[in-house]
């Protein structure tokens, strides 16, 4: 069976009757009731050990400084639905050419607190495309194994204090990178979602 074909299947059917799934940041009546729609596209690599492409942005960014995250952002009144606006974006972010991804399907939204509703773009793209990064978007491209991202005992918790609040929220480390927040948890979402075994 084709990676796209074993995808398709996992995600179709889900794996857990009562998987709970994580729906968004912090406390459900500080997260603006008007969320602005935005997508991410999970690019994974059609090789022998699947991996997903992920970017790193720059230190220098207003807003989310450093941190690791799929190609992605808000919709754009030009953008025909979410998944047209996951390729736009991948297409602006890292030049990952449209016409190579095999998109799967869109799995479960997250709220993040600064207002906006992502929805994860599963898509699969072949391995080792010249990828170039927006320097104004993306600090570094990398690639972490699907199987390493997907099972739960990387997944690690941690807290914070935010507005006077204890937060929890998960990260994954992968070599010398730290995946933390939406990202993280729409990871571990999707881990929840399909059963991934290699």
């Amino acid at each position: 069976m084709s990676l796209s074909a074993r995808l398709r299947d996992l995600l179709a059917s889900g794996h857990a009757q009562d998987m709970h799934l994580l729906d968004g940041d912090g406390l459900h009546h500080e997260r603006p009731a008007d969320a602005v729609e935005a997508a991410v596209l999970v690019a994974i690599t059609d090789r022998d050990r699947p991996g997903v492409i992920l970017t790193q942005r720059p230190e220098t960014m207003r807003k989310h400084a450093g941190q690791v995250a799929f190609p992605g952002g808000r919709m754009d009144p030009d953008d025909a639905d979410l998944f047209a606006a996951a390729l736009r974006e991948a297409e602006e972010e890292v030049a990952l050419p449209r016409d190579q991804v095999d998109l799967i399907g869109a799995t479960d939204p997250y709220r993040t607190i600064t207002g906006y509703k992502v929805t994860p773009i599963i898509g699969v793209v072949p391995p080792d495309l010249p990828l170039v990064a927006n320097a104004e978007e993306v600090a570094a491209i990398f690639e972490a194994p699907l199987d390493f991202l997907l099972d739960p005992a990387n997944h690690a918790t941690n807290t914070l204090n935010f507005n006077g609040r204890t937060r929890t929220y998960y990260e994954i480390f992968w070599g010398d990178r730290r995946i933390w927040g939406a990202t993280a948890a729409m990871i571990v979402n999707l881990s929840r979602r399909i059963a991934w075994h290699g």
